[in-house]
Order: structure tokens, then C-alpha cells, then sequence
């Protein structure tokens, strides 16, 4: 892909991430200790959870090729994405915690993405492949590309109020194009292949996300979360950042088939995420709880 995987995915991304942290404010990490029960149960249903489900699947998916199962795993690694606070809104869900998992996981990744995905790698490939990438490359990759970018919108927004308050919404429709974008080129890249793909990684990357949006559910009725707590636990543990798992896959594998199951996950999260809120909304519970 050349000019584009060093320098156009990267910087659309980095430009996401500036977006996230406009969004935010202190208050959304302080926001945290007041609810600690709701907050630690996002957290592990999407970093421990998630990818352990997703280690599952690759382990028992019958004749599973071993570049798809990497792309699985990756897109389990990945944090939240910003529509998932959309989402959680049009769902009655609970905002504010929504957008604090949002915040600190995608903070987090710097670690968690690495861990996850070096692990993976080697698991998958075998031990001649441990030398092949390392935890501290990733995270500096990760570091620059999510972190540092997060960090400067949180500093504009508390620097230039105005400005941050002005630009937010235009930015998060920029986002919006930049995820299309970078999903329509990620599927652009491998249209040669796309339904061979498709028939590999879309069964599995719907299992994943329809398994994680129960589970995540079933963790927050046995921890005692409420009905909204829990429809945004869900939520944020269906609605991935493609964007993020396209560009590891492509920053650290050149693309290439690895990006297939963030690109089919990103296809069918919206899908299922509202049927999901009509079934809880309409079905499956009334409108108090």
C-alpha cells in the first residue's frame, strides 16, 4: 500500500483519536470512582473477556487459516470505538460511562493491544515466530498512533474550551468519514478476494461479536449492574475500533488478510448492535428495570 499504510492510515487515525479526546474531560475519568462496580465490569468484559473469547473461537474454528485467526485476535484487542457512545445514547443506556470505558480503554491499549496481539502471534505461528514482532515495538506504535493523539484533544479541550466546543462535532464527522474511508480501503485492497475472505472471517467475526454482546449482558446481571449500565457494557464490547484493528493489522502484518476480520467485524457490528438494543428494548425486557 505503500504512501498509504505509512502515512495516510496512520494519520486518520491519529486524527479518530484527537476526535475521542475533544470529547472529553476530566470529569469522564473522574467519573470513574464514583461508579467503580460498573466501570471494573466494562473493563473486563472487554480487555479479558473479549479476547479470551475471541482465543476461544480461534482454537475451535474448524480449518481456521492462520492470518484470519491473527485478524480475529487483533480486532479482540482493540478498545471501544467512539460510536459505541452513539449507540449507547439512541439505546438508553447509560452516556457517561460509556464514554469513561471508552476514554481509559483506549488509553489503556497501549498495553493491552501488545500483550494480546505478540501472544497471539506466537501462539498462532509457533515459536519460530516470537522473534517476528515484540511487546515494545507494538506499544510504541500503538503509543504514537492512539495514545499521544488522545492526549492532545484531552489538552485542546482544556486549553481552548471554545474551540474544542466549536470544532467537536465537525470533528466526529470527519472521524466518521475517515472510518469509511479506511474500511472502504482495507475491502478495496483485497476485492480480488473479498467473498473467499468474507467465507472465512465472517461466521467467526459474527460469533464473536453476537457471543460478547450476551456475555457482556449475563457479566453485568451477575454483577448486579443496572439495565442501562448493562446495555452500554454490551454495546461497548460490540462495537469495536476497526479503524485501530485495520491499522495494526496493516502497521505491523503489511495488511493483507490480517485486516480481513477487523473489516468484517466492522461490516456487521452496526447490524447486529441494533437488533441487539431492539431485542432488550422491545423483547426481552420493558422499559424499567
Amino acid at each position: 500500500m505503500g504512501l498509504v499504510t505509512t502515512v495516510v492510515l496512520p494519520l486518520a487515525l491519529a486524527f479518530i483519536m484527537f476526535s475521542l479526546g475533544l470529547g472529553l474531560t476530566w470529569q469522564d475519568f473522574a467519573r470513574v470512582a464514583k461508579q467503580p462496580k460498573d466501570f471494573i465490569v466494562g473493563l473486563i468484559s472487554q480487555v479479558i473477556l473479549l479476547p479470551a473469547v475471541g482465543f476461544a473461537l480461534i482454537v475451535v474454528w474448524p480449518a481456521l487459516p492462520p492470518e484470519i485467526a491473527l485478524g480475529v485476535m487483533i480486532i479482540s484487542a482493540a478498545p471501544g470505538g467512539v460510536t459505541s457512545n452513539i449507540l449507547t445514547s439512541f439505546a438508553k443506556g447509560d452516556v457517561a460511562l460509556s464514554i469513561s470505558l471508552t476514554a481509559i480503554i483506549s488509553l489503556l491499549c497501549v498495553v493491552t493491544i501488545p500483550l494480546i496481539v505478540v501472544f497471539s502471534h506466537a501462539h498462532i505461528f509457533g515459536e519460530a515466530a516470537k522473534g517476528d514482532i515484540s511487546v515494545t515495538e507494538t506499544a510504541i506504535k500503538v503509543f504514537f498512533i492512539v495514545t499521544i493523539p488522545v492526549l492532545i484533544g484531552l489538552a485542546v479541550r482544556h486549553f481552548a474550551k471554545g474551540f474544542a466546543a466549536r470544532f467537536d462535532v465537525t470533528a466526529e464527522k470527519i472521524s466518521t468519514v475517515l472510518f469509511a474511508l479506511v474500511l472502504s480501503g482495507a475491502i478495496f485492497q483485497e476485492r480480488d478476494n473479498i467473498i473467499a475472505f468474507y467465507a472465512d472471517a465472517g461466521l467467526i467475526t459474527l460469533a464473536l461479536n453476537v457471543i460478547m454482546l450476551f456475555l457482556a449482558w449475563w457479566l453485568g446481571v451477575m454483577f448486579g449492574s443496572g439495565r442501562r449500565q448493562r446495555i452500554t457494557i454490551s454495546i461497548e464490547c460490540g462495537l469495536q475500533n476497526g479503524t485501530l484493528a485495520i491499522a495494526v493489522a496493516t502497521l505491523l502484518f503489511g495488511g493483507g488478510t490480517a485486516v480481513i476480520p477487523a473489516a468484517t467485524y466492522s461490516l456487521t457490528m452496526f447490524a447486529t448492535a441494533l437488533i441487539f438494543i431492539y431485542f432488550l428494548r422491545r423483547v426481552a425486557l420493558p422499559e424499567t428495570s
